[in-house]
C-alpha cells in the first residue's frame, strides 16, 4: 500500500495505494468537511485543481444529511461526485471543537447536535460504522483530541482513552470489511498518535499504537494551541518511533512554512482548512508570501494574483479584478480565493515531491521555508 520511494536526510518521497488511486506522497489533503470544499468548489473541479485526496468529516456527514442515506448512493464517492481517494477524520476532533455540546465516558462521547441540539452518541464502533457507511479510503480512529495547555494526567488519562478505542476501532472496521454490503471492502484504519505536548506521553503512546501494525499513523492534537516550535519539537520525537513503511500524517496542519518543516520531519500527509479559509478571506498564497487583495495598491493592477502561478484565476483574472469582487461581496470572490489557494498549496506539494526527486529539498526548503510565511 505504501512505498517510500527515495529520501533526503528526514525528508520521505513515497507512493500510497488504495482501491480509488495511487497518491503520490508528500500529498495535501483538500478539505470537504461536509463533502464540499467551502467555497463554490465542485468536486468535479478538484482535479484542476491539483488535487490527489479528498478529505470528509464523519461527525458532519453523521448529522446531516446521514451516513446511512450516502451509503444508500453508493457512498460517498458517488454522492459528491468525486472517484479519487478519500479519507474521513473519525469525529474524534470533534471532542476538541463542539467542548461545550460533549461529553466524555469511557464508551464515547455524547454531544448536543451544534445543527438542532438533539443527542447524539459517537463511539469506536460508531465511528467504523459511520464511515464504513461513506466508504471512504482511509478511516480514522476515534480518538481523544486534548485541548493545549493541558494537565499531564489529564493528557495522559487520554492517550489510554484513545489506545483503547483504537483497539475497538481495528476490531470493528475488520467486521465490517467483510460485510457482503460493505461500500469499500479495501477501506483502511489510521491510527493516531497522541499526548499533547508532552514528549514522554507522545513516544509511550507511539509505541503502543505501533504494536497494531495499522496500515497508518497520524500525529494528531496538534495545531490547537501550542507554538510552532513545541509541534516541531513533537514531530521530532514521534517520527523516530513510527513504523519506516507505513504514512505519516499530520492533521490540522497548516501554513506553507508548516508543511514544509513538517516533510524535513518525515510527514507524509496533510490536511488543513486554512487555504480555502483564508482564500475566503481575501488572503492569498503567493511564492513571494502572502497576499492581502483588499490593500488599496491592487487597485488598478492590471496583473494576476501571482505571476508564477498557473490556476484558473491566476490564467484569467487581474487584482483589480479580483479585489473589486471581494469589495463588491460577490460570491464569486469567495470561490476564486478558495481556488486560488487550493490550487497553490497543491501545487506546494507537486514542487517538494519533485525537490525530494531531485535531490534539492534541502535547498528548497532554505528558499521558501521563511520566505512563505511573509507579506508579499
Amino acid at each position: 500500500m505504501f512505498t517510500v520511494l527515495k529520501t533526503e536526510k528526514g525528508a520521505r518521497r513515497g507512493q500510497f495505494s488504495c482501491p480509488h488511486g495511487t497518491v503520490q506522497t508528500p500529498v495535501f489533503m483538500n478539505v470537504g468537511t461536509a463533502g464540499a470544499i467551502k467555497g463554490g468548489i465542485a468536486a468535479t473541479e478538484l482535479s484542476e485543481l491539483g488535487c490527489q485526496i479528498e478529505l470528509s468529516n464523519t461527525y458532519h456527514l453523521h448529522v446531516r444529511p446521514g451516513d446511512e442515506l450516502i451509503a444508500r448512493h453508493g457512498g460517498l464517492h458517488k454522492f459528491m461526485g468525486w472517484n479519487g481517494p478519500i479519507l474521513t477524520d473519525s469525529g474524534g476532533f470533534q471532542i476538541f471543537s463542539l467542548a461545550k455540546l460533549r461529553h466524555i465516558k469511557e464508551e464515547g462521547v455524547y454531544f448536543n447536535s451544534h445543527v438542532d441540539g438533539r443527542r447524539i452518541f459517537l463511539g469506536p464502533e460508531e465511528s467504523m460504522r459511520i464511515q464504513s457507511n461513506l466508504g471512504s479510503d482511509i478511516a480514522m480512529a476515534f480518538d481523544e483530541c486534548v485541548k493545549i495547555p493541558a494537565e499531564f494526567s489529564y493528557a495522559r488519562d487520554a492517550c489510554g482513552r484513545t489506545l483503547r478505542w483504537l483497539e475497538r476501532c481495528k476490531a470493528e472496521l475488520e467486521r465490517r470489511n467483510c460485510l457482503p454490503d460493505a461500500v469499500n471492502p479495501g477501506q483502511v484504519l489510521f491510527g493516531i498518535n497522541q499526548g499533547a505536548v508532552f514528549a514522554q506521553l507522545r513516544v509511550e503512546h507511539m509505541k503502543q499504537i505501533a504494536e497494531l501494525e495499522l496500515p497508518g499513523y497520524a500525529i494528531g492534537g496538534l495545531a490547537v494551541g501550542e507554538t510552532h516550535r513545541e509541534m516541531y519539537e513533537i514531530i521530532e520525537a514521534v517520527e523516530e518511533h513510527m513504523p519506516r513503511d507505513k504514512p505519516r500524517y499530520l492533521m490540522g496542519v497548516g501554513t506553507p512554512t508548516n508543511i514544509i518543516e513538517g516533510v524535513a520531519r518525515g510527514v507524509d500527509f496533510f490536511d488543513c482548512v486554512m487555504p480555502a479559509r483564508n482564500g475566503r478571506h481575501g488572503h492569498f498564497f503567493t511564492w513571494d508570501g502572502v497576499l492581502n487583495i483588499f490593500n488599496k495598491r491592487y487597485e488598478e493592477d492590471d496583473s494576476p494574483i501571482d505571476e508564477r502561478c498557473g490556476c484558473p484565476v491566476c490564467r484569467s483574472f487581474s487584482r483589480a479584478y479580483v479585489r473589486h469582487l471581494f469589495k463588491a461581496g460577490e460570491l464569486l470572490a469567495l470561490r476564486f480565493g478558495a481556488m486560488h489557494n487550493l490550487f497553490f498549496y497543491n501545487s506546494l506539494m507537486e514542487k517538494i515531491r519533485l525537490a525530494l526527486d531531485e535531490g534539492r529539498f534541502e535547498s528548497f526548503r532554505a528558499e521558501y521555508s521563511a520566505k512563505l510565511a511573509k507579506r508579499a
